[in-house]
């Protein structure tokens, strides 16, 4: 197994161990979660560029690297729901053109073809990314703010209100980049 293949399946696992650090409470475990996403974003970005540079592109990777990323995603947004930050809408929106992207994909993959992720798929993951490390951010801050006594109902509307409008842009990415993919 190459290396690039390796950093996928290292992303796998640290989606379990970002899961397990953002379900605790404290600003302890919000760190150590932004912190493991930011090294799970990492290994997103030198898998590809590891493979395209060394000419190590293999069938494993177009197929489980989108998988890998769509797992590490779908995992934090599905926290944020859990969690009230994010809609459930928004999450089903997204949940919905990952499906349909990678049911294609498979189905592809029977007829021997594989469908290798496209640029507008890139920039829409990009900006999944974003909006996570944006929402971690808030939840960092309100945790810290929180134990000074200094955070505020309406300090979290306010955040509130730009985290929505970042999903809004977020969602309408996904959804074009999903169009653009069929």
């Amino acid at each position: 197994m190459n290396l690039p293949n390796k950093l996928t399946i290292i992303r796998i696992i640290l989606t379990f161990i970002f899961i397990f650090f953002i379900s605790q409470e404290g600003l302890g475990p919000m760190v150590i979660a932004a912190i493991v996403f930011a090294l799970a974003s990492l290994t997103d970005y030198y898998d590809g560029y590891i493979a395209k540079k060394n000419n190590l592109i293999s069938d494993f990777g177009k197929l489980m690297d989108p998988i890998a990323d769509k797992f590490l995603i779908l995992a934090a947004f599905l926290v944020f729901v859990r969690m009230q930050i994010v809609e459930i809408w928004m999450v089903v929106l997204i949940l919905g053109r990952e499906i349909i992207i990678t049911s294609l994909r498979l189905f592809a993959l029977t007829k021997g073809k594989v469908l290798a992720a496209e640029k507008a798929g890139k920039h829409k993951t990009v900006s999944q990314i974003v909006a996570i490390f944006v929402i971690l951010g808030f939840i960092i801050l309100k945790e810290y703010f929180s134990s000074l006594s200094r955070w505020s109902y309406e300090i979290e509307i306010w955040w509130k209100y730009g985290i929505d409008i970042l999903m809004l842009v977020t969602v309408a990415l996904t959804l074009m980049s999903g169009i653009s993919y069929i």
